[in-house]
C-alpha cells in the first residue's frame, strides 16, 4: 500500500554522518505496530546507532524469526541484508550466514517468545559458541500476535490484562546469557533511548556474541497495572548499573570524566567502551558477580539496566573454528581442492 513508503525527500538542514548519510538512510518502511509500541524504540535506537557509527548500511545482515519483534527489520537499515527465518530459528540461519560471510555486521531481532520457548535451544548455541552477533531480544512478557498470552520470560506474580496471575516461573534470558558464555550482556528498556544507544554501539563494534535484552512494553496486552513490563512499571523499578558512552578510538575524553569515575573496556578492533559509574562497586568484567547482582535485585521487585557484562579479550566463532581470514563465500575451487600433494601431507600426519 502506497501510504506505507515513506517520502524520499528530507529537511535539507538534516546533519550527515562522514559517510554523507543522514538518519533518513537508515530508516525503513513506515511501522505498522500499535502506535506507542515500544518495538519502536528499539528501531529508533538501531537507526541512531548506525548512523553514529557511520556503518554502510550495505554490510548489514538483520535477520529474525516470527512475532511482533521479528516483523521490526523492516522499519530501519531499509538498504541493507534482511531474512526473516521461521519461528525461533534465527540463531541458526544467521550462524551459518556469518560461516559463510564473516565481512557483515550481523543483527539479529528476536522476541521473548521466539528466542525463550520455541528458540530457546537455538539461542542457547548461539551464545555459547560466540557467535558474532548483536542479538536484540524486544522483550514484552506476552504473545502479542496471539492475544496477549503469558510468555516465558513473564514474571511470576505478574497478572494478564484479563486479570489472570502468571504462576510460571520467568526465564531470564541476560542471566542465561552469562551462565552460556555470551561476552557482552546488556538490558535496556525502549523508552530509555540514552542507554539503549550506547549499549547497541558497544554491542555492533564487539567480537563475539552480544545480548541486549530491551524491556519493550506491549500497549495492546501488558501495559496495565499489575504488569512487570509496562512502561509505568519499569520507570518505577529501573535500576541502571551505569552510565554508558561509546566514544571511537583516538576521541578525547571530554571534561565530565573525572580520574577515578571511568572504567576502560578496549574492544577487539581497538574501539573503547567507556564506563562512567554509578553504582559503587559494579565492575562489568565479573560473570560471576553479574549473575548474582541480577538475581539480587530481581529479588527486590528491581529490573537492572545496563551493560551488565563484557570480556573485551572475547573472540568469536571463526576463532574457535580457526578459518582463515576471508569469507568461506569467496574461496575458489583452488582453495577448496588444493590437490594429491596437501591431501597426502595431511594424511601422513594423521598416520
Amino acid at each position: 500500500m502506497t501510504y506505507l513508503t515513506k517520502p524520499k525527500l528530507h529537511h535539507p538542514t538534516l546533519p550527515p554522518n562522514k559517510l554523507g548519510f543522514t538518519r533518513r538512510d537508515y530508516e525503513g518502511r513506515v511501522s505498522t505496530l500499535c502506535a506507542g509500541c515500544g518495538h519502536d524504540g528499539v528501531s529508533a535506537a538501531l537507526v541512531q546507532a548506525c548512523w553514529e557509527l557511520d556503518i554502510e548500511p550495505h554490510r548489514v545482515a538483520k535477520l529474525s524469526g516470527i512475532g511482533c519483534s521479528s516483523k521490526t527489520p523492516d522499519y530501519f537499515l531499509g538498504n541493507s541484508h534482511g531474512f526473516n527465518t521461521v519461528h525461533g530459528r534465527m540463531p541458526s540461519v544467521l550462524t551459518g550466514a556469518n560461516l559463510a560471510n564473516c565481512e557483515l555486521l550481523y543483527l539479529g531481532i528476536s522476541g521473548d517468545g521466539d528466542s525463550a520457548s520455541i528458540g530457546l535451544g537455538q539461542f542457547a548455541h548461539a551464545m555459547r559458541r560466540g557467535v558474532n552477533m548483536t542479538y536484540i531480544v524486544e522483550n514484552n512478557g506476552v504473545y502479542g500476535l496471539t492475544k496477549g498470552q503469558f510468555s516465558a520470560t513473564a514474571d511470576t506474580g505478574s497478572k494478564s490484562k484479563k486479570g489472570v496471575l502468571n504462576t510460571d516461573t520467568a526465564i531470564d534470558l541476560a542471566a542465561l546469557a552469562l551462565q552460556l558464555g555470551a561476552s557482552y550482556v546488556a538490558r535496556s528498556f525502549s523508552g530509555d533511548k540514552a542507554q539503549l544507544v550506547p549499549l547497541i554501539k558497544g554491542a555492533l563494534r564487539h567480537r563475539g556474541a552480544a545480548l541486549i535484552d530491551v524491556i519493550s512494553p506491549c500497549v495492546a496486552f501488558n501495559n496495565h497495572a499489575g504488569s512487570t513490563k509496562s512502561y509505568d512499571h519499569v520507570r518505577a523499578h529501573n535500576e541502571a548499573v551505569n552510565r554508558l558512552d561509546f566514544m571511537p578510538r583516538r576521541e578525547p575524553l571530554t571534561a565530565a570524566y573525572a580520574p577515578g569515575e571511568v572504567i576502560e573496556v578496549t574492544q577487539h578492533d581497538g574501539s573503547v567502551l567507556r564506563l562512567r559509574k554509578l553504582a559503587e562497586g559494579y565492575d562489568p568484567g565479573d560473570r560471576v558477580a553479574a549473575i548474582g547482582h541480577l538475581a539480587a535485585h530481581e529479588s527486590r521487585g528491581e529490573i537492572l539496566t545496563g551493560l551488565l557484562y563484557v570480556n573485551g579479550e572475547a573472540s568469536d566463532l571463526h576463532a574457535h573454528l580457526n578459518t582463515v581470514d576471508g569469507p568461506l563465500n569467496r574461496l575458489s575451487d583452488a582453495d577448496l581442492c588444493p590437490g594429491a600433494a596437501a591431501l597426502a601431507a595431511i594424511n601422513a600426519e594423521l598416520s
